[in-house]
């Protein structure tokens, strides 16, 4: 059973690194006996990192909080972290001291004026306004249409986490949904690790995690990433497939809140398609409601 974000999430971390690397992978030589555990056992950790196979196994279990930097970075090591993992580790562990960075008890939910003046700025490319835990706050007409059928939701119940697990549209919306959904929940793990027990974090994935079984599987993995640029190959009913760039910007003193973007070169029939999903768009209702 996967446990709360609240509950020791350094050890889960910890735990769920060590039993997804080999031996080999670690540089250690190979048995003939038959492994029992999957990934490295607690005590070839220690020994790997310089320290105590109990102080490891304390930490794995929550009842060591205060690892130092120099024992952190061993771990990082011995478990092939890439930067991301290395500052979730880092998050976690400073979190766990009562020393990580606070956010608000209650994110704002609406978007500047600022904010919504650029969303028709970049027209026609779909833009939405995202809080950190992915909740819709506003879009520009092609932005709401693109996640066909997140209109059938009221504006307060606009999440693309959500929809992505939950509405039967999204399924069938992205032509590589696993993989967008593997990684849109390592980025929902990135942003986790900044502020384990946020109430809004919280709420969202205790919510899922009974709801959706595969985002149960993805969660369960562990997997860390934030997603800041790349590429999403749609499949839309209204305008057909078309493969958009996105890109997605943080927005200062907005409580984590972020534009995403998606763009296509003027010219190609991706970005045909793009101007056409704004012209059937038009008219649509996009301001997200105060949740």
């Amino acid at each position: 059973m996967t446990r709360p974000l609240k509950d020791n999430e350094l050890g889960v971390f910890l735990r769920s690194r060590r039993q997804r690397i080999s031996p080999v992978e670690a540089g250690l030589p190979v048995g003939n006996g038959v492994r029992r555990t999957p990934g490295l056992r607690r005590e070839e950790v220690a020994t790997l990192a310089g320290v105590s196979i109990d102080y490891y196994a304390r930490l794995e279990r929550g009842r060591e909080r205060r690892p130092s930097m120099a024992v952190l970075d061993a771990l990082a090591g011995v478990f092939g972290l890439d930067n991301a993992e290395w500052q979730h580790l880092h998050a976690l562990a400073a979190h766990a001291t009562g020393n990580g960075t606070s956010r608000p008890a209650v994110p704002r939910s609406c978007a500047r004026a600022t904010t919504l003046l650029l969303l028709e700025a970049v027209r026609p490319s779909p833009a939405a306004v995202l809080s950190r835990v992915n909740d819709m706050l506003a879009a520009n007409p092609p932005g709401l249409a693109i996640f066909h059928g997140l209109a059938d939701w009221p504006p307060e119940r606009r999440n693309l986490t959500r929809f992505l697990f939950l509405h039967p549209a999204a399924r069938s919306l992205w032509a590589d949904w696993e993989d967008i959904a593997a990684g849109h929940v390592a980025h929902l793990r990135s942003i986790a690790g900044q502020n384990p027990d946020a109430p809004d974090i919280t709420r969202l994935v205790e919510g899922l995690l009974p709801e959706s079984q595969d985002f149960a599987r993805f969660w369960s993995r562990y997997d860390v990433k934030p997603r800041t640029a790349g590429d999403k190959r749609f499949q839309h009913p209204k305008v057909g497939r078309m493969t958009l760039s996105y890109e997605s910007l943080p927005l200062a003193g907005a409580d984590g809140q972020r534009l995403i973007v998606y763009l296509a070169a003027p010219g190609t029939a991706d970005h045909d398609a793009m101007v056409l999903l704004d012209m059937l768009a038009t008219g649509q209702e996009t301001d997200a409601h105060p949740l």
